[in-house]
């Protein structure tokens, strides 16, 4: 028999998918229903809201990152494959009929208090996919990897934001073929 998953599990993965799905102004009542926990299970794990969405945030950037290493290590090689590999799995991302675009960028421009503990995990997350990227151009001898780094992190949050406006247009395929570019500095 599997046992439940506890009450900070349980409202970790409830703000997931309710965030992702309505945004990080999700009310508190439709995230402790959906996790079926008391309140307090939220003010003693998490402080509140905030930390809940911040530590959501954070708990999610070790997914996203391992997913993007995995496509690029499943790609072999040869750099441009695996930057080429990066977009491909965009795409597929952005394909998907429950993609709304990027949690990390969402929740940055909906939460306006300069303080919201969130910020500090949107640009950790944001920090390491530019580490992600100039590490891989570094090893392939680009010229200015942290440069290139940031080229391909702008075509990818380019793509994240240009999908939930028009899916139709597969923008990731556009910008895989900007990529090259980047790679062939």
């Amino acid at each position: 028999m599997m046992s439940r998953p506890g009450p900070r599990e349980r409202l970790l993965e409830a703000a997931g998918d309710l965030t992702y799905e309505q945004g990080v102004h999700v009310g508190v009542d439709a995230i402790l229903k959906r996790a079926d926990v008391a309140r307090r299970s939220l003010y003693q794990h998490f402080g509140g809201k905030e930390g809940l969405i911040a530590e959501t945030l954070r708990q999610k950037q070790t997914g996203v990152a391992a997913r993007y290493r995995q496509v690029m290590d499943d790609a072999g090689d040869d750099p441009r494959d695996r930057i080429r590999a990066v977009f491909d799995e965009l795409e597929k991302i952005t394909t998907a009929p429950s993609f709304h675009g990027c949690r990390y960028t969402a929740a940055e421009l909906a939460l306006t208090d300069p303080d919201h503990p969130a910020h500090a995990e949107v640009r950790a997350y944001k920090d390491g996919m530019h580490q992600l990227f100039a590490d891989e151009l570094r090893r392939h001898g680009h010229p200015a990897p942290d440069r290139g780094a940031d080229q391909l992190l702008v075509l990818v949050d380019g793509v994240l934001a240009h999908a939930v406006t028009r899916p139709d247009a597969h923008p990731a395929l556009a910008a895989r073929d900007l990529a090259e570019l980047v790679i062939r500095a």
